[in-house]
């Protein structure tokens, strides 16, 4: 039997999906833009908008589980 973690876990996993689905499907040009624009970035600066983004998520899943909402 899974515990809660890797039940939320892959909850999470699914809305990321889910969010990521709908945004190419609803605005096709504007992802092949974005991707497009990501290949021209120089690594670096990939790297550390994915580390802000990764140390954002920590902090909201922090804040949900166990700040004060």
């Amino acid at each position: 039997m899974r515990g809660r973690g890797m039940s939320d876990f892959l909850a999470a996993l699914g809305l990321v999906l889910v969010l990521e689905g709908l945004c190419f499907a609803a605005f096709p040009g504007a992802a092949k833009r974005a991707m497009a624009e990501i290949a021209g970035t120089p690594e670096a600066r990939i790297r550390l908008v994915g580390l802000l983004s990764a140390v954002a998520g920590i902090v909201v899943v922090w804040l949900v589980r166990w700040g004060s909402f």
